[in-house]
């Protein structure tokens, strides 16, 4: 099988990267944060992978959503967190640090702090460190992934931390889908077999990882500054990964959102790969 599958090697997708690898070795896996493989699956240097959701309106022409599967959060995503200096009601055109990691989420605070606040601030794109998480030429900055559950977990001195599911919930009433796994069109076209093979081998690798959600847990418990019960809530808690009806609706509303603030050309088309 030549498929060259992306993995963002976040947390919250645990329970596959358990699957992978227990039960999906012969699948060639690139690991990296969404903005990496973002790129990389752009570039066509791999085929399938989970991506930021926004990047799929900026390359729906060229891909297609696989069915069943994202990571998204009913309310608090708890690791996607804006860290600030002041409330955020009071947030106009200060500077506020992405990190680099991000694109849905760079999006999704865009959108809040627009409609919720009212603010338009100056943003600039950096590393974010969670050690020191908002430099002093700055008023806040949006953390993501591993770094954004230790600061939701353990809320800094001094600062206020605000989940943006929850920001996102109070704005629209609805869940927020923060990613989908998505293929090239033209790598289905030419390798429609070697793609249905892989689907189910991602989706089979996925159920490994949620019915063994234990053990997954406690593989990485020695590596990473968290415990068995604050990974237990946040897996399946926090987080979910079946894709429903409602979170295409929601995903709809978030691009509908972010091409009114010119944010993505337009909105996309939902088009999903037939298994």
């Amino acid at each position: 099988m030549n498929l060259k599958i992306g993995h963002i090697n976040f947390l919250n997708v645990l329970p596959l990267d358990y699957g992978y690898r227990k039960c999906a070795a012969d699948l060639k896996i690139f690991y990296g944060v969404p903005t990496f493989l973002n790129g990389e699956l752009k570039a066509e240097r791999i085929d399938l992978s989970n991506i930021s959701s926004i990047e799929y309106a900026r390359q729906a022409d060229k891909l297609l959503i696989l069915p069943k599967l994202c990571v998204r959060a009913d309310d608090s995503v708890t690791s996607i967190v804006l860290v600030s200096r002041k409330p955020i009601e009071k947030i106009r055109d200060d500077k506020i640090i992405l990190t680099s990691k991000s694109a849905t989420a760079q999006c999704l605070l865009k959108i809040i702090l627009r409609e919720s606040y009212d603010a338009a601030p100056n943003y600039e794109t950096r590393a974010v460190k969670v050690e020191s998480p908002v430099d002093d030429d700055a008023s806040a900055a949006l953390l993501i992934g591993d770094d954004a559950l230790y600061i939701y977990l353990h809320n800094p001195k001094n600062f206020y931390v605000y989940d943006l599911g929850s920001e996102w919930k109070k704005l629209t009433g609805k869940q927020m889908v923060y990613a989908l796994w998505a293929v090239r069109k033209n790598f289905v076209d030419e390798n429609l077999e070697d793609f249905k093979a892989a689907y189910k081998k991602i989706f089979r690798a996925f159920q490994f990882g949620l019915d063994n959600k234990a053990e997954a847990i406690r593989s990485v418990l020695d590596k990473k500054p968290f415990t068995f019960e604050e990974l237990d809530n946040y897996l399946g808690g926090a987080i979910k990964w079946n894709l429903t009806a409602e979170g295409l609706e929601a995903l709809k509303l978030y691009y509908h959102k972010a091409a009114s603030l010119k944010l993505i050309d337009a909105e996309p088309e939902l088009t999903f790969a037939e298994i």
